[in-house]
């Protein structure tokens, strides 16, 4: 399966997310850059709130590959006390990397968000978007920041991610939600024709158009600012369109 850009990518998900259309109690989240972009299609198609999600994780000093834990803009935060503990990590040094990583996800969210209030988490359902995953490293992040905030549903939802990475997500989340689980996986860009680098504008200019009433003209605004000059054709990829759709539900609610 291959997206013509983000906005088609946004267009098929939307597809599989019509329960969710309409309600007031559903903000999809998009994480920048590239996954506000898809998240602006869902969110429009669906006819809920738009915001950004911006988490990272929290680096082992010296391995910092390796997480210990996770922050999101604002508040959230969690710890793995496991990992901690075995990585000899010290309440001091704890404190001095989430501080340093908050300065950062604050200053990110600032600049995106303007003077406009976080996105309320408690007790909505949250349909948190990117335009693919990878490693799985920053989806994880973000599901462990937002966990602490007590979301009532939280939903992963995905244009293209790893069979394997699939499978473990799946046990994370309540929903996950993904167009293409190929085993052979090497970029989240050859998924796409168009995978061009959305700046931070485009990021800015996306949440301030989903403030406003949705009307055509502001629907072809934002496809040009994708790259896509015209609706996606609705017969492309016949072939790859009739079972490779994955909306698993109801993981477990234990999650570490």
């Amino acid at each position: 399966m291959i997206f013509k850009d983000r906005v088609d990518a946004g267009r098929r998900l939307a597809e599989h997310l019509g329960e969710f259309a309409d309600r007031p109690d559903v903000t999809v989240l998009g994480i920048p850059r590239g996954g506000v972009v898809v998240a602006f299609e869902i969110a429009t198609s669906l006819h809920v709130a738009l915001d950004i999600f911006l988490s990272r994780k929290l680096g082992v000093p010296g391995q910092e590959e390796l997480a210990f834990g996770a922050i999101a803009a604002g508040d959230g935060r969690f710890l793995d006390e496991q990992i901690i503990e075995s990585a000899g990590i010290s309440p001091a040094q704890i404190d001095r990397i989430t501080a340093e990583v908050r300065e950062t996800l604050n200053r990110r969210a600032a600049q995106y968000r303007g003077d406009r209030a976080p996105p309320e988490i408690p007790g909505r359902t949250i349909l948190l978007v990117d335009d693919g995953i990878a490693t799985g490293a920053s989806i994880y992040a973000a599901v462990q920041a937002l966990r602490p905030m007590h979301p009532a549903k939280l939903v992963v939802a995905v244009p293209v991610a790893p069979a394997s990475t699939c499978a473990w997500l799946r046990n994370l989340v309540d929903q996950l939600v993904c167009l293409y689980a190929p085993v052979e996986f090497h970029a989240v860009g050859q998924f796409y024709v168009n995978f061009h680098q959305v700046e931070d504008e485009e990021v800015v200019d996306l949440l301030r158009r989903a403030e406003r009433p949705p009307d055509e003209s502001d629907d072809h605004a934002a496809s040009n600012a994708s790259g896509n000059l015209s609706p996606p054709d609705p017969s492309g990829d016949v072939s790859e369109k009739s079972s490779k759709a994955i909306a698993s539900a109801s993981a477990s609610s234990d999650h570490r």
